[in-house]
């Protein structure tokens, strides 16, 4: 399956022109070293390398901003496959489009040292066209899986306008509703600060950029991961679609002992806590068992005003 992923070239895409020139996507995260024979197949494994050789480098940066770099370097060396699609900023308000055409290449003294080379495509994409969904997941990040918006990108590519695609699948009580619902993980992403969480956690943000949305872990990404403002707790955040069941709790469970095992220091807690439309008994009692994690409703609504 064809992966579709904004990657952002260099600090602010600083170095996003001499990639379109050279014809590669690249990084650097302060790993300078070849990684041609140290990109093993799980990438957990070279996270538990090279997060202590980032964190050395930065002094007083979390384990949870080397996680992330540590993870997107192995995203770009590794998992990426000839073909897969790439997005990028060129700085004028478009998007260049670009497929992956070879292996990882190391250049020694380069800004990005770690590349892949990418065919550039001629053809943009204006941010003002796309959808606000599309928007969404690409507005942060070092690099966002936007996969979801694979027929959109190639739609806006081609020229060919398209209406937004509803549902018609017949298990969808309400498709508008439904339509909006697809957009519910970007939108609490940018209003955070006005929701009932955000009034005592921020999401984790690194050199201006959110990182705490889609944060891979070795049994999935967390929807979001955010921190108190004391910094004594991580919070885990899974988002549901309709209504949530008790398969969502171990779900949680298991985000929130990669987080305790992996990210957390030992002066902090982990709580975690489940956003859906509407709960179940099983849900209700599964989390009767489990005082670390917290329901939460949401209610999505559509009206028009006659001006």
């Amino acid at each position: 399956m064809t992966i579709y992923c904004k990657v952002m070239l260099g600090a602010g895409n600083a170095n996003a022109a001499e990639c379109f020139a050279g014809g590669y996507i690249g990084a650097n995260f302060d790993i300078t070293q070849d990684l041609t024979n140290a990109l093993p197949d799980d990438w957990t494994k070279f996270n538990q390398k090279f997060i202590p050789v980032w964190l050395a480098k930065n002094p007083g940066k979390t384990r949870v901003a080397a996680g992330l770099y540590c993870g997107a370097l192995w995203t770009i060396a590794k998992q990426f496959q000839n073909g897969d699609v790439m997005l990028s900023a060129d700085g004028t308000g478009n998007y260049r489009i670009g497929e992956v055409v070879g292996e990882y290449q190391y250049v020694p003294d380069a800004a990005l040292p770690h590349r892949r080379p990418v065919h550039w495509r001629d053809a943009k994409i204006s941010r003002s066209a796309m959808s606000d969904g599309l928007k969404g997941s690409i507005a942060s990040g070092i690099y966002s899986d936007v996969s979801t918006w694979a027929e959109e990108i190639e739609a806006l590519v081609s020229g060919e306008v398209k209406l937004p695609i509803v549902s018609t699948d017949a298990t969808i009580e309400d498709p508008a509703t439904f339509a909006l619902e697809k957009h519910l993980e970007d939108f609490l992403v940018q209003n955070w600060a006005q929701t009932e969480l955000g009034k005592d956690y921020v999401l984790f943000e690194e050199e201006g950029q959110k990182v705490g949305q889609q944060y891979p872990t070795d049994t999935g990404r967390i929807d979001i991961l955010a921190i108190r403002k004391d910094k004594k707790q991580l919070l885990v955040v899974e988002l549901k679609r309709g209504r949530a069941s008790d398969v969502v709790v171990g779900q949680v469970l298991r985000y929130m002992g990669y987080v305790v095992d992996t990210l957390a220091g030992e002066d902090q807690t982990v709580r975690g806590v489940i956003i859906a439309l509407d709960d179940d008994t099983g849900l209700r009692r599964a989390l009767a068992v489990a005082p670390n994690v917290s329901f939460y409703r949401y209610s999505v609504s559509f009206k028009l005003f006659k001006g």
